[in-house]
């Protein structure tokens, strides 16, 4: 039988749309099935409390600064005075007169800053996709789109699907499910897996803990779940915050609610984002430790 062409197979793809991007992570194990590469967006409408990608919520580009990296070498203050000054092994950032453009973290010998954002194309990133493609294909990998939140950026996040299935590689999305039905319908006929994060279940503490309301993101899901899309539902334990006896039974009656799910992982906490939050001059409440 003659196989028919998607649908969309005929629609005009920008490969020139761009993207702020804050990394891609190739040969990925868990962003997904198989290998993966993973393409993280910069931007998030939440503020989670233990984000461990806390560079990723500004849309635009962020100097960071790993202060332990430093030698106080003084490369950067040659390059950029007004925002580097080091006295003695005192390293002094003013980020108010910092323009992002980079040349600091490029003549950094030691790793101690790094831009964070770059803008990269369609066409740029399946460049790399390509690359993989015999991995893909061996291990029923593919592309997924990460943050941040994906949806953060929505032209762009599906030219960049769209580009993909074209070339018939498997999509998957980590998404935190926080954004528009118009936005969810548009990118879904792009989208084979969605890996679908349920952080907090009490509205309240949702609110308090991401700031921003649970109800959009249970109505998203529920939605996806009605149109048979494959989703796992990805957990995050938070000691202190969502680790409560009504949490893990909420996520229990997910699985009976929602029988055809394709997965339920529950995340460990880890403090990775504790350092990166510093590095951006963030603010990091979570105390706990991560576990051995």
């Amino acid at each position: 039988m003659k196989q028919t062409r998607p649908y969309f197979a005929n629609q005009p793809l920008d490969e020139n749309q761009t993207g702020t991007i804050f990394d891609i992570e190739r040969c990925s194990l868990h962003d997904g099935p198989g290998i993966r590469t993973t393409v993280f967006l910069k931007g998030c409408p939440l503020s989670c409390k233990w984000c461990h990608n806390p560079e990723s919520q500004l849309p635009s580009p962020q100097l960071a600064f790993y202060k332990e990296r430093c030698t106080s070498c003084g490369m950067c203050s040659i390059i950029c005075p007004d925002v580097h000054r080091i006295n003695g092994l005192t390293h002094q950032l003013d980020r108010s007169k910092c323009h992002t453009c980079g040349k600091c973290a490029t003549s950094c010998p030691s790793g101690a800053l790094k831009l964070i954002g770059k803008s990269l194309s369609v066409k740029n990133i399946m460049e790399i996709l390509r690359k993989d493609i015999i991995y893909f294909q061996e291990t029923h990998g593919g592309l997924t789109v990460s943050g941040g939140e994906p949806f953060f950026q929505p032209a762009f996040l599906k030219a960049l699907l769209m580009a993909a299935k074209k070339e018939d590689i498997h999509t998957c999305i980590e998404t935190s499910g926080f954004t528009s039905r118009q936005s969810l319908e548009d990118i879904m006929p792009f989208v084979n897996a969605f890996l679908f994060d349920y952080k907090v279940s009490s509205p309240q503490l949702h609110q308090a803990f991401t700031g921003v309301s649970l109800k959009p993101v249970m109505e998203n899901f529920q939605f996806l779940y009605g149109q048979k899309k494959d989703i796992t539902l990805r957990c995050p334990i938070i000691p202190g915050y969502n680790d409560t006896d009504e949490h893990l039974k909420a996520i229990a009656r997910m699985e009976k609610e929602y029988p055809s799910l394709s997965g339920i992982e529950i995340l460990p906490y880890h403090s990775l984002g504790k350092e990166k939050a510093a590095a951006v001059n963030k603010a990091y409440e979570v105390t706990a430790l991560t576990p051995d």
